[in-house]
């Protein structure tokens, strides 16, 4: 009997191809939510809970598995709890899928203006600032390391926001969808090395955020007030607002700059 002959009687149909690409699906997009959390390391102690359960089954340990029999009775309200933050990322992910992305008030378009207007207005100015564009991959977490906010995106409210001296100035500003989520956000610094030392701590939070999500982060330098735009853990410089605006409305993924090329972790 050969080892097709075996595996005959699962006789798959189109039907359990399709619940099997869902189900995978699903996984994907919660392994997603997922990295980078707090959330990985619970699971990870959950797992050698489990752990301790099978040796404790395999080696007749009553006492042991009294305690944690009784502890996985309540084990589904405590994942609530322990879970709740990575649920309601993930309520509020699913409210900003391709489907319901139709509904939104303010089209791609209006918001690359918005962001392009302000990013000319502060490097004129030779205000620095950050500026993260949401895209696949959640940025709560993040969020949570700077104020909360809930207000449409536009140029003079992100102008205020970089003011020098400003409670907020002094970090990063997350846009989801055509709403400003978060502003003073801390990001993680990228690890790689810059070969030009005129990069300061929002470029290397810039590709940081890249290189851990699919962000589209906007940098306007302090010292030089020229503007970049890191995306994969690549930094683009120096752009121009029309630049950022094709950018961010998708009419044009990785620029051409004449001056200096991309620069990331395949600089080094």
């Amino acid at each position: 009997m050969s080892i097709f002959d075996q595996f005959r009687f699962l006789n798959l149909g189109w039907r359990d191809l399709l619940e099997i690409g869902i189900v995978a699906y699903a996984l994907y997009r919660a392994l997603l939510l997922l990295h980078g959390t707090r959330a990985v390391q619970m699971l990870v102690g959950i797992m050698v809970i489990v752990l301790v359960y099978v040796a404790a089954w395999v080696a007749k340990l009553t006492v042991i598995l009294t305690i944690l029999n009784f502890i996985f009775s309540f084990a589904p309200i405590a994942a609530v709890v322990l879970f709740a933050p990575e649920l309601r990322a993930g309520l509020a992910h699913l409210g900003q899928s391709r489907v319901t992305r139709f509904f939104k008030r303010m089209n791609t378009s209006q918001v690359a203006e918005e962001v392009a207007d302000a990013v000319e207005r502060l490097s004129r100015s030779g205000i620095g600032a950050i500026i993260a564009v949401e895209r696949e991959i959640g940025l709560g977490d993040f969020v949570q390391s700077g104020s909360e906010m809930q207000a449409k995106v536009s140029a003079d409210l992100l102008t205020t926001i970089f003011t020098p001296y400003s409670p907020l100035h002094d970090g990063a500003v997350i846009i989801r969808g055509d709403t400003i989520i978060g502003a003073g956000c801390i990001l993680p610094l990228s690890q790689a090395q810059m070969s030009d030392r005129s990069l300061g701590t929002r470029h290397r939070a810039a590709l940081g955020l890249s290189e851990e999500t699919d962000a589209l982060v906007i940098v306007v330098s302090e010292e030089t007030a020229t503007i970049s735009v890191a995306s994969m853990g690549e930094l683009e410089r120096p752009l121009t607002a029309s630049q950022v605006k094709d950018i961010l409305a998708g009419k044009l993924s990785r620029p051409a700059t004449a001056e200096q090329p991309a620069i990331g972790a395949a600089a080094v």
